[in-house]
């Protein structure tokens, strides 16, 4: 049973993060390279803006806003998974190879398949869903030991080893790929949330849908998972079914996420490790917060990054590694 003064706290909590999500956006809709100031954002919204004002916000703004907000959940509830599965917390998208498999998947996708540009669109989750899905595949094979199970540890030491190895990939596709096409595999790499704009947001959004609800469901085994293995099979979890279903989950949220915004880490790292220092470990509990901060967080890095550097500014995946790089040498010292 969880305690009433804890509901009430992740309550407030949750509440304080959609004000910050809501106040980061009205930000970032103001700002930017064409000047769209606050005082005109509601009267815009409501359809009373000029053409060029309309153009800003809704063709250019508002889904890129949109984009980061649901790529950043996608990817904070990627890690809580990944890091119950594994109890381990170093465990991310990014750093455990996920996001790697996905790019080599969407780089060959983009560089050699015959297909028109709507389809292109619907079909670059996919595409990332299957590389991640080989890759993590491959690192749960090479993570597993039949007398001892999967070694959490290991799974991550073989994650980095598979993303260098998925990076020297890249490396070479690019080598061999026409100039244009090499612009784009470059800004994927750096996490510039390329896929801005509204039929992206409809590629993305029924993963969301669809997963999130699935994975609240599955929290109370998430809880039983994060126990040893001797407990968990005790009260009658089957732990590589269990394990590799929320592990699929766990890909498919990444893989969707990455496929249009880029290559992005750290974010399925740091969201759930600030859940749980606000509201405790339990599922239910951290989940839902998590979400909202990773959404918050990339949001947040979008848009510091948008107004670093002209035209372009700073890619967001760049920018959310300067913050996680440290964070993640931190948990690697600590724990």
């Amino acid at each position: 049973m969880i305690h009433p003064s804890l509901i009430k706290k992740h309550r407030l909590i949750m509440l304080i993060l959609f004000v910050l999500i809501v106040l980061t956006m009205i930000v970032s809709m103001g700002l930017g390279y064409s000047t769209l100031s606050f005082d005109r954002l509601l009267p815009t919204l409501f359809g009373q803006g000029t053409f060029k004002e309309n153009f800003v916000l809704f063709s250019v703004r508002l889904p890129r806003i949109v984009i980061t907000l649901l790529a950043g959940m996608a990817l904070a509830l990627s890690g809580s998974i990944l890091q119950g599965i594994t109890r381990n917390d170093l465990a991310d998208p990014g750093i455990v190879g996920i996001n790697s498999g996905a790019g080599v998947a969407v780089a060959l996708f983009f560089l050699f398949a015959p297909i028109n540009a709507g389809s292109f669109i619907y079909l670059l989750p996919v595409m990332a869903f299957v590389g991640a899905v080989l890759t993590a595949c491959l690192i749960y094979f090479f993570s597993y030991n039949r007398k001892t199970g999967l070694q959490p540890v290991k799974m991550v030491l073989m994650g980095v080893g598979f993303s260098m190895a998925l990076s020297g990939v890249m490396v070479v596709l690019i080598s061999s790929a026409p100039r244009e096409k090499v612009d784009f595999i470059s800004k994927w790499l750096a996490g510039s949330i390329w896929g801005a704009d509204w039929p992206f947001i409809w590629a993305l959004l029924p993963w969301l849908v669809i997963l999130i609800p699935f994975t609240l469901y599955k929290a109370n085994r998430l809880n039983l998972l994060s126990l040893n293995e001797p407990v968990a099979i005790g009260v009658g979890i089957s732990l590589n079914k269990e394990r590799i279903v929320l592990l699929l989950t766990a890909v498919a949220l990444a893989a969707s996420a990455v496929s249009v915004t880029g290559g992005i880490a750290f974010i399925g790292l740091m969201a759930p490790h600030i859940a749980k220092a606000l509201v405790g470990p339990r599922n239910q509990m951290f989940i839902p917060v998590a979400i909202l901060t990773g959404g918050w967080l990339l949001v947040l890095a979008d848009t510091i990054g948008r107004q670093v550097a002209d035209p372009d500014g700073l890619p967001a995946g760049i920018v959310v590694a300067l913050i996680g790089a440290p964070y993640f040498i931190y948990l690697l010292l600590k724990k």
